[in-house]
């Protein structure tokens, strides 16, 4: 079993769900008292936030590269970063590891394409919504991405600042994130990418209807699938 290196923080509340989910995956693959093999570096996501707030990446891209250097010298195979949003500094983590970095957006698009669905929407963070990090590496794949229009968007984003992250699970803020989903549905989406590790908190597959696709369990089964390919 190969080990996985994990850069979580952001928030701990969705990195909890990455460790739990990757034991139990471990677990239900190889069964017994079997678990994943681990290392795991969690930043203060008050610091991150602040950095995204006022878009200083270069300083956050710092912050990150030295997390998942850390992770490789303590001997991880692969790195995982355990957040979506993150993901706009995928291209320079990987540039400065010698060790492969499993990226959110190939494995949601992997998963998109398994079920030949053609145009996607998309909820995370208004980063994630509206910039071309994630949407295009979608694209690449031959996916049209969709996202809320700027009312919805700003609705989604304060719910996960403002409570996911807090892990404050408000029955309103799901009515609201449904209704945002429908919205998405008229407009074309065959399936919604629930695009930020904390949406998942909040909405369940018995939620809704549409084909959802959690990032964060994605994410996971893609790491134990890496960890244990040819072991």
């Amino acid at each position: 079993m190969k080990t996985i290196g994990l850069i979580g923080g952001m928030s701990w509340e969705s990195s909890i769900e990455y460790y739990r989910l990757i034991n139990e995956l471990a677990k239900a693959r190889l069964g017994g008292l079997h678990s994943a093999k681990c290392v795991m570096y969690s930043v203060d996501f008050a610091e991150i936030e602040t950095l995204q707030h006022q878009e200083r990446w270069q300083e956050a891209s710092l912050i990150l590269i030295d997390a998942a250097q850390a992770i490789e010298r303590a001997g991880a195979d692969f790195v995982v970063l355990c957040t979506n949003t993150m993901h706009k500094l995928a291209d320079e983590i990987q540039a400065n590891l010698q060790i492969p970095f499993l990226h959110i957006a190939d494995a949601t698009a992997q998963r998109i394409q398994a079920v030949r669905i053609d145009t996607i929407g998309l909820l995370g963070t208004r980063y994630t919504m509206e910039q071309d990090f994630y949407r295009g590496r979608l694209e690449q794949h031959g996916i049209k991405v969709l996202v809320p229009d700027a009312a919805d968007r700003a609705i989604v984003h304060d719910v996960i600042y403002s409570e996911l992250c807090l892990g404050i699970i408000q029955p309103d803020s799901r009515s609201r994130y449904l209704a945002i989903i429908d919205r998405l549905i008229s407009a074309g989406a065959e399936g919604i990418i629930l695009g930020c590790t904390e949406i998942e908190l909040l909405i369940q597959p018995e939620d809704c209807e549409m084909t959802l696709f959690p990032t964060t369990r994605i994410h996971a089964e893609a790491a134990i699938d890496w960890a244990l390919a040819n072991a």
